[in-house]
């Protein structure tokens, strides 16, 4: 499902003695804050914060917020989660975030009426992702890769797949 806000990370400290904090970014690199004017403390748009400024700094982001100018105020956001929303983002059309892609349908694209279980987790390996399909039986890892991903569609909360021979049963 298409979410209007997404998660980018929480808070985890502060840094220096100016109100900057570092925040544990949960998307692809620290870098990707950077593009944003303005974050949400909450799911709901409802608590915007203006974004001053945003680095990288190792695996963290150090970002200072408007308003934010003391090392106490900066203290009190520690552990907060820190939203964007998503048409700020600007994805190119058929790119998705993992938060929007979990818990979708998985389908057979040969036959519809197949249906494999729900996208429970993904794995980034660096080559490619790793979906992890859960059903009664348990979970099974499927390569997010184009010959095996034929068609994502979050909108209608359902992904079609053409799985690897042996994945979902004992072929060879």
């Amino acid at each position: 499902m298409i979410k209007q806000y997404l998660e980018v990370g929480e808070i985890t400290g502060t840094h220096g003695v100016h109100g900057e904090m570092r925040l544990n970014p949960w998307c692809d690199s620290p870098d990707f804050v950077k593009r944003f004017k303005t974050l949400y403390f909450d799911s709901c748009g409802n608590e915007p914060i203006g974004l001053v400024s945003a680095r990288p700094h190792g695996n963290v982001a150090i970002l200072k917020l408007s308003g934010i100018d003391t090392v106490e105020k900066a203290q009190a956001l520690r552990g907060k989660i820190l939203y964007m929303k998503r048409s700020d983002a600007k994805l190119p059309d058929g790119k998705y975030f993992i938060a929007e892609l979990l818990d979708c349908v998985v389908k057979d694209a040969d036959d519809p009426e197949i249906v494999y279980g729900r996208l429970s987790g993904v794995s980034q390996t660096g080559a490619n992702d790793v979906w992890h399909v859960t059903n009664d039986k348990g979970e099974y890892l499927i390569p997010a890769i184009p010959s095996v991903v034929t068609d994502t569609d979050v909108e209608k909360g359902e992904v079609t797949i053409r799985p690897l021979k042996g994945i979902f049963d004992d072929e060879d």
